[in-house]
């Protein structure tokens, strides 16, 4: 990993790359920032740049046999410790019996998050700690003598789930470090981390993505420039959530389809008794309550409605900044914002979460989506 390949970020790269040319590198630093802003690209990089034997002044070489290693993540002076989840019939119960399916899914995937990391270890419904063991672990390798000529980095991350102990043990490696050892705490809630810790440790805070840098980056990965837009407005600075949104756009433009429909025939029946409409929003119903579209899909376009009718509602203050809709959104959001105000917004929202909660306890789809069409009609007529 190479600070060219991590989007944004210019001011925290150029620090990191100044600390190590004028040998003033802090013992410990915490990376702190939201989800998907690239902290843990970073501190991967960084850590390769310290131990580059051929870095320049903007990035290491790429090609050295340290760079190699560092690129497939497997040099002898970079250590990772991150949540697990303890399983006693395998016996996992560090990091290093997690530590081929950490790297796998960081080479995968640049951007990870949490979901992610719990998904691949099939750990989805439990509670994942950094245990009191891991203390001990990481204490032995950044005791061991270096591979090289620099520097063992020891990356953390979610530092935040650490257990008492573990977080007590670590406060007393801080305060004496070993020789030529750097420690980074990559974590998303710094709040969480122990006060004494967090005083001990050189804080860098990574800025969210620009809409810029994040459209520039997706384009880059083959998407059309105006989705890429659209997407990038959304993302909210995060690079990570653009890649997700992207993985869901399909499904979010026949949601957006489904909404239209719903809220266009409400409107009709409401405002100009449209029986036509009435049997349409009969129609639509029926076939978005099929057994083929699944309960979690149902789910899904439930909250979709929920956050138009959020941004329409918003789309009303006339302060663009403040609305996260594509560019057909905000179109369709030019005439119909005006029928979502203070007199109607809150009751909408509860019928769409009611509905959403009812098709999550198994209630029958026909009869809540066809509901929620009557209520529409009356809320929308308001």
């Amino acid at each position: 990993m190479r600070f060219r390949d991590i989007i944004g970020q210019e001011d925290v790269k150029r620090q990191l790359r100044l600390s190590v040319q004028n040998g003033r590198i802090p013992h410990a630093q915490l990376f702190a920032g939201k989800q998907g802003v690239g902290k843990l690209s970073t501190a991967i990089a960084y850590a390769q740049y310290l131990n580059c034997p051929n870095r320049t002044d903007d990035d290491s070489c790429g090609e050295c046999p340290t760079c190699k290693q560092f690129e497939r993540l497997q040099h002898p002076d970079l250590h990772f410790a991150f949540p697990i989840v303890k399983d006693e019939k395998t016996k996992k119960e560090v990091c290093d019996d997690y530590m081929n399916d950490f790297r796998s899914l960081i080479l995968q995937q640049q951007y990870i998050s949490a979901a992610d990391w719990y998904q691949k270890m099939e750990a989805e419904n439990k509670q994942a700690l950094i245990y009191e063991k891991e203390s001990s672990e990481i204490l032995r390798k950044l005791s061991l003598k270096a591979f090289g000529q620099g520097y063992k980095v020891m990356i953390i991350w979610q530092p935040e789930k650490m257990n008492d102990v573990c977080s007590n043990k670590l406060l007393k490696l801080i305060e004496e470090p070993p020789e030529k050892t750097v420690l980074i705490l990559v974590s998303e809630y710094p709040e969480r981390l122990l006060s004494t810790i967090i005083s001990r440790t050189q804080l860098i805070r990574f800025n969210p993505l620009s809409e810029t840098q994040i459209a520039t980056a997706l384009t880059t990965q083959g998407y059309e420039a105006p989705t890429a837009q659209d997407i990038a407005h959304l993302a909210q600075g995060s690079y990570y959530t653009a890649l997700q949104l992207m993985g869901e756009n399909e499904q979010n433009r026949t949601f957006f389809e489904d909404f239209q429909t719903l809220m266009r025939n409400a409107w009709k029946v409401g405002h100009r008794k449209d029986y036509a409409a009435l049997q349409e929003l009969r129609k639509w119903s029926l076939q978005i309550a099929d057994k083929k579209v699944g309960r979690e899909t149902q789910k899904a376009f439930l909250q979709f409605a929920q956050r138009q009718i959020r941004e329409n509602f918003i789309y009303n203050f006339h302060q663009p900044a403040l609305n996260y809709q594509t560019s057909d959104e905000a179109a369709f959001s030019k005439n119909f914002a005006v029928f979502i105000h203070e007199n109607n917004v809150e009751k909408i929202m509860n019928e769409l979460a009611t509905a959403e909660r009812q098709i999550a306890q198994n209630g029958n789809p026909k009869i809540i989506f066809f509901d929620l069409c009557l209520q529409m009609i009356v809320l929308i007529k308001k």
